[in-house]
């Protein structure tokens, strides 16, 4: 395969300079990650200059509308994100050849000439390529980017870094280009579309409690369970998925207020050998110390607490071929009002 041009090679002609929109002839597909599939697989759509273009890959699971109780994607540690761009294939040389054309029906500003020019040299003129490749139909497919909606959207220059201009590849070769659709980057693009419950811990006595009363926090295992979200693209000759499963595994409960005591005294009640978390509160055990709770130190003056309970899920993903393999833990946390009273005495 001949090498690919980076687009930034083409940013300036004759001392120039010119938009990229300009210069790459290709039109790239914005992916909303928060698109939902309300029960089944969804392709994610975006539009860019009125024209809507879709990706190619096909997400189902437990995505945003799936959940009883459906909230968002969770948090991950470590700075870590998934891809904000990457590469599919697109085009076909007929269909190639047609975005070529529709890129470039603009009006003629100063300086496009000698970028469409370039352009044209590269895709038709046999520099490298001849009339789109058309000759080498069937025989491999046009390649190109897309990018995060939501990170172009906001700005983020990450997701404008797959610069690579529309490249060709041959059947059964893989691209020489970072981020490239391969297993791996399919389970990173599912990371960035699971979407798990609100964490509503169940909580003794409900939400109110006393002063210096100890309340008992606990979430049940058939509340808490894995989800997972499958990446699938089967175009041009490439059929690639992965799924990546988040598991919960710690329950983090942040009070609201200084004056609050937790147990254990970290805040970070551990999963149960049979995944649940914390110990349901039954009648007796008033007097004992719960293995995840939370005790006030003082009221909260007619209002309420904020108490927030944020799950850490732990994420793996297996892929075609036998791929897979750990992704960084996401979090996810919820609140709800906590009414602390003080304890009423009688003075005789």
């Amino acid at each position: 395969m001949l090498p690919v041009v980076p687009r930034r090679q083409w940013l300036t002609v004759a001392g120039l300079a010119f938009p990229c929109a300009l210069i790459a002839p290709a039109a790239h597909a914005d992916v909303d990650p928060g698109g939902g599939n309300e029960g089944g697989p969804v392709k994610q759509a975006g539009s860019r200059d009125g024209k809507t273009l879709t990706s190619r890959i096909v997400y189902s699971g437990s995505t945003k509308g799936t959940a009883a109780k459906s909230s968002g994607g969770f948090t991950p540690v470590d700075d870590w994100s998934p891809p904000e761009c990457w590469y599919e294939p697109k085009w076909t040389p007929a269909e190639f050849s047609e975005e070529f054309k529709k890129d470039w029906d603009i009006p003629n500003a100063s300086g496009v000439g000698q970028a469409y020019a370039l352009a044209k040299d590269y895709y038709v003129n046999g520099h490298p390529y001849k009339d789109f490749n058309k000759s080498e139909t069937s025989k491999g497919i046009w390649w190109d980017e897309v990018r995060d909606k939501a990170r172009a959207d906001a700005g983020d220059p990450a997701a404008f870094a797959c610069d690579t201009a529309t490249f060709w590849v041959k059947n059964g070769e893989a691209p020489k280009v970072k981020n490239a659709v391969t297993p791996e980057i399919l389970a990173e693009l599912a990371y960035n579309q699971i979407r798990v419950p609100d964490t509503q811990v169940s909580l003794a006595p409900q939400n109110t409690t006393k002063v210096n009363l100890p309340t008992w926090a606990w979430l049940d295992k058939a509340q808490f369970k894995p989800v997972s979200v499958t990446a699938s693209l089967n175009a041009g000759g490439v059929n690639v998925q992965a799924t990546t499963t988040a598991k919960p595994v710690a329950l983090k409960l942040e009070p609201g207020t200084e004056d609050a005591e937790t147990y254990p005294a970290s805040g970070k009640c551990t999963i149960n050998n049979d995944g649940s978390i914390g110990e349901k509160y039954t009648k007796g055990m008033a007097d004992e110390t719960p293995p995840c709770g939370i005790k006030y130190l003082r009221s909260s003056d007619g209002g309420s607490f904020k108490l927030k309970a944020t799950v850490t899920w732990q994420i793996s993903w297996t892929g075609t071929g036998g791929a897979g393999g750990n992704l960084p833990d996401g979090t996810f946390g919820t609140t709800q009002d906590i009414n602390v009273q003080e304890i009423q005495a009688v003075n005789r």
